[in-house]
C-alpha cells in the first residue's frame, strides 16, 4: 500500500480564480481517494472518491495537468492479501 502525491499544474486559468502554475497539491491513498489541497487566498481542502473525479471536475479539458510527485511503489512485486479476520 502507497500514498502517493501530486500538484496540479495550471496551464491556462479557465475560471479566473487560481491563476497559473502551481495552484493546488494532494495525495492518492491506497484506497484510490483523493485529498487535494488548494492554495491562495481562499485555499481550501476536498476530498474525492478518485482521481478520474478531480480531474473531471478541475482539469478544465486538459488545461490543468495532474503532475506525480512520487513514483509508483509495488510491494516486493505482489499485491498484499488482507484476510477475513484482519491478519
Amino acid at each position: 500500500m502507497s500514498i502517493r502525491r501530486f500538484h496540479f499544474m495550471r496551464l491556462e486559468d479557465a475560471s479566473g480564480v487560481s491563476g497559473c502554475g502551481i495552484v493546488a497539491e494532494g495525495v492518492v491513498f491506497s484506497n484510490g481517494k483523493v485529498a487535494l489541497e488548494w492554495f491562495g487566498e481562499h485555499s481550501s481542502t476536498n476530498v474525492y472518491d478518485s482521481l478520474a473525479d478531480v480531474e473531471y471536475i478541475h482539469g478544465h479539458g486538459g488545461r490543468t495537468r495532474i503532475v506525480f510527485d512520487d513514483e509508483p511503489s509495488e510491494a516486493c512485486g505482489k499485491k498484499e492479501e488482507v484476510k477475513k479476520d484482519g491478519n
